[in-house]
């Protein structure tokens, strides 16, 4: 539609049009979004849901930590929650997280509270809707394991309360409609001290900083794992290495030298040179050791 603004009703929040994507994104690349739109509270997110019309597209986007905007931009309205999403709370062994609540921010919160399990979302670079959309999960642990339920609302504003088995998870996957938008959920841990806890998120910490290029512009791993039988037991990172990808470049992205799975823009990259580069390395993986590498990062948008 030429003239978004004339089809999408008033909100509370803040709604503007022709908004710059990239610098919302870790990759720091993308085009604009036609109408960016961030909601007061869930009741207006569902008004806005309910009165927009079903033609125009809506795309939901968090700290864009494992997502590349294209850098033709975004149609429709791309959605980011604010701070109202954002409260996380404890009682006895439960934590409630709002979807914009950082994953850290949520195992610091478990921590404190002696609930323990949730260590591993010290080591992801992301909020907990991208981690329940996408069964988010490293070292030992993932979504799946504590979660137990889920509040969303349809692409008509309605909302719903999802249990575990609704989501349908597989390895970095959700089989929950893709339209739904996560607004909160309760996750299960069990007790143990808060030094204990706390000791094991600094180690993952530790072990994060010590083998993945955090202070470049990034997006977390590139790809998922490959399928363990036609990798034979290699990860993502081993066969990219070993089909000759390690600090492989394409314009200003490259695979990092530090970590061969995670993508960099190492100043000057496009959208385009991102993604030309995830492909190539797909190409050369398949030709090299016959393993299918399937993209993690979300890519979204249209080409330039």
């Amino acid at each position: 539609m030429d003239n978004i603004a004339k089809h999408l009703p008033p909100v509370r929040g803040k709604l503007s049009y022709d908004v710059p994507l990239a610098p919302y994104t870790w990759l720091r690349v993308g085009g604009a979004a036609q109408a960016f739109f961030i909601p007061k509270d869930e009741a207006d997110l569902a008004h806005f849901l309910s009165s927009t019309p079903d033609d125009i597209p809506v795309t939901i986007l968090g700290v864009a930590s494992n997502t590349l905007v294209r850098d033709g931009g975004v149609d429709g309205v791309v959605i980011r929650l604010g701070p109202s999403f954002g409260k996380v709370t404890t009682s006895g062994l439960s934590v409630t997280a709002g979807a914009a609540a950082l994953d850290n921010t949520v195992a610091k919160h478990a921590a404190k509270a002696g609930i323990a399990g949730l260590e591993f979302y010290a080591g992801i670079p992301g909020t907990i809707g991208g981690a329940l959309r996408m069964n988010a999960g490293c070292y030992g642990g993932e979504t799946k394991g504590v979660l137990q339920s889920v509040v969303a609302l349809d692409r008509r504003g309605r909302r719903q309360v999802m249990a575990l088995s609704d989501m349908d998870y597989a390895y970095r996957h959700s089989g929950a409609a893709q339209d739904l938008i996560f607004i909160e959920a309760v996750f299960k841990g069990r007790k143990d001290s808060p030094e204990a806890i706390t000791a094991r998120m600094d180690a993952i910490t530790a072990r994060r900083e010590d083998s993945q290029p955090i202070r470049e512009k990034t997006g977390g791993s590139t790809f998922k794992n490959p399928d363990q039988v036609q990798s034979a037991g290699r990860g993502a990172w081993q066969v990219i290495d070993a089909a000759g990808g390690r600090g492989f470049a394409v314009g200003g992205a490259q695979m990092s030298e530090k970590h061969c799975n995670f993508m960099i823009n190492t100043g000057y990259a496009s959208a385009a040179d991102l993604e030309t580069l995830g492909e190539t390395i797909r190409e050369k993986v398949k030709a090299s050791e016959g393993v299918d590498l399937q993209w993690e990062i979300k890519r979204i948008g249209n080409p330039s």
